[in-house]
């Protein structure tokens, strides 16, 4: 698939699914331009380890170019310098405040990246007509819906979270931009992203750290719970299948009995998971079995604003751009661990 040289902002790069996108496109001939504003929310040494082997990509593939800035997508000034001096055709907006947990205790947080920084985003992509926009959701805006397989035709209309909220947010406001100003916006609602180089906030990492060391893990609703886990080549795939088909409206719309997912406007909205909900207890079963340690466990209620379990019913994503994920949750485990033992020796 051909791309005349197409120039990418990517914002979140030096988080797990940003670096690892940023890698597949410079591979793949695009120019790549990466924001992240490295903030301590967690490591920032794995962060700027990222950075380091995108560097490292960009240095094997010397006809595309890397380019990289320290800034905030709330920081509305140093953002328009980006878009001003960089010129992008296609923008994937990936920086946001994570972490469910933490919206308990850092809701300004959230508000400030993942509601006015996305806004800033769109401003952008209106006033430097970029031809195609992708953005993270999130398979949290599900919510108290318990019905699963969850699919994109369901309500999502009862968040648990903080998070939740500004993440269904970003969709409304990006249909809102894609109706008023013709924006192709597509959203994708990851589903419990895990691999090399992951987040240390989340249970692979977690798990597999205390596993090492012989400390407790908190297993959380009393080992009662079920996850669509993901691998990040998967994901990766995704995205960028998307990078290369922008968003156009639904022909088959109709307004007297509109379909959440779609619209009259060029906005989409994805599932990306594997579709297959794993036990937490084979999950960490698994980790025991690659690191040959036994887990000491320690069983915990259900946090505030943690599901029971999530599944993806991916079939539309699979129909939109001809890919589903297929890496099983054994191998992808193996590959991750692989690379925990090697990079936290």
């Amino acid at each position: 698939m051909s791309n005349n040289k197409k120039k990418i902002l990517i914002t979140g790069a030096a988080g797990f699914i940003g670096a690892a996108l940023a890698k597949k496109l410079i591979k793949n001939n695009f120019d790549v331009v990466g924001v992240d504003n490295l903030n301590e929310y967690y490591d920032v040494k794995l962060k700027k380890d990222r950075l380091f082997e995108i560097k490292k990509t960009s240095i094997n593939f010397p006809s595309n170019q890397w380019s990289f800035y320290s800034h905030s997508i709330e920081d509305t000034n140093k953002l328009l310098e980006v878009f001003n001096k960089e010129r992008p055709n296609i923008v994937v907006n990936l920086a946001a405040q994570a972490g469910v947990r933490y919206s308990l205790s850092n809701p300004s947080s959230f508000t400030k990246t993942n509601v006015v920084g996305f806004g800033n985003i769109l401003e952008n992509c209106i006033n430097y007509d970029i031809e195609n926009l992708i953005y993270a959701s999130s398979s949290s805006v599900y919510g108290g819906n318990q019905a699963l397989p969850y699919r994109e035709t369901q309500s999502v209309d009862h968040p648990v979270s903080l998070y939740a909220a500004t993440k269904k947010a970003n969709e409304m406001m990006a249909h809102t931009y894609s109706h008023n100003y013709q924006l192709p916006a597509t959203g994708l609602r990851f589903f419990t992203v895990y691999g090399p180089w992951g987040r240390p906030d989340m249970a692979p990492i977690l798990f597999a750290k205390a596993i090492s060391r012989g400390e407790f893990i908190n297993v959380n609703n009393y080992g009662n719970m079920k996850r669509d886990f993901t691998y990040i080549d998967d994901i990766i795939e995704g995205v960028y299948r998307c990078c290369l088909k922008p968003a156009t409206s639904d022909e088959n719309f109709n307004p007297f009995n509109p379909n959440p997912s779609s619209s009259y406007a060029p906005h989409r909205i994805f599932n990306i998971g594997s579709s297959n909900s794993i036990d937490l207890s084979y999950f960490i079963g698994l980790i025991e079995k690659y690191l040959e340690k036994k887990a000491k466990i320690k069983l915990c209620p259900l946090p505030k604003g943690d599901v029971v379990a999530t599944n993806a019913d991916s079939s539309s994503l699979n129909l939109w751009i001809g890919f589903k994920p297929t890496t099983k949750i054994e191998e992808g485990i193996q590959k991750f661990l692989k690379w925990f033992k090697e990079y936290y020796s």
